[in-house]
């Protein structure tokens, strides 16, 4: 009798989380459409929000759950994309690179969640670098010359007290989009912090209890 309830809290459990793997996902998808420009950037690349529900998976129910909103999100926005699907490959890879160390530092070895999604958004932005420079932004090419995305980039720098030429694309990598990359994840982190406590209780099915 023991063995056959567990079989079934199991299986609750396990409905729930789909469940809430698939709300999650869904309001993730929504939210990439509600991102906005920002300063010293170019105007192509935006900022949203759409990591914030994987990361508040990967705490509630698990880094895999966190990797799982983040691609479900992606395939979804693959039926409109207007970027050949890099734009959606590009989220994936910089969202599972945030949620899946932050999770698995939570979950595995009990640092505290604002340690692990700290470093989540630091692995985030560095691998931006990477991702971009070696698949991204060549893909790119395709369809904007790299002189041209390097312009952009130079228009975005005018505000600074200095004149930026590089004439490769790696050092803009570096000097903007692993800061902004950052950024973007400190924010996700801040407004995971605030929502966690009060909705944790109802994707984990605890009822009022935080566990």
């Amino acid at each position: 009798m023991r063995d056959m309830e567990k079989k079934r809290t199991a299986k609750r459990i396990n409905v729930r989380y789909m469940t809430m793997t698939a709300m999650l996902s869904a309001i993730a998808f929504v939210l990439m459409f509600l991102d906005f420009s920002v300063p010293l950037m170019p105007v192509f690349i935006k900022l949203d929000l759409s990591e914030l529900p994987a990361l508040v998976g990967a705490f509630a129910m698990g880094p895999v759950s966190g990797v799982v909103i983040c691609l479900i999100k992606n395939l979804i926005h693959l039926t409109m994309t207007s970027t050949g699907g890099v734009g959606e490959l590009s989220n994936f890879i910089l969202g599972a690179a945030f949620v899946l160390p932050a999770g698995i530092l939570y979950q595995r070895t009990k640092t505290s969640a604002l340690v692990g999604a700290f470093i989540g958004a630091a692995c985030m932005a560095v691998i931006s670098v990477f991702s971009n420079y070696i698949l991204v932004y060549p893909i790119y090419y395709n369809f904007m010359p790299k002189e041209t995305i390097m312009e952009a980039y130079q228009t975005a720098a005018k505000i600074l007290p200095i004149d930026i030429t590089w004439d490769t694309m790696l050092p803009y990598l570096i000097a903007f989009n692993m800061p902004f990359t950052f950024l973007k994840g400190l924010c996700n982190v801040l407004l995971t912090f605030l929502i966690y406590k009060h909705i944790s209780p109802l994707i984990k099915g605890t009822g009022g209890r935080n566990k």
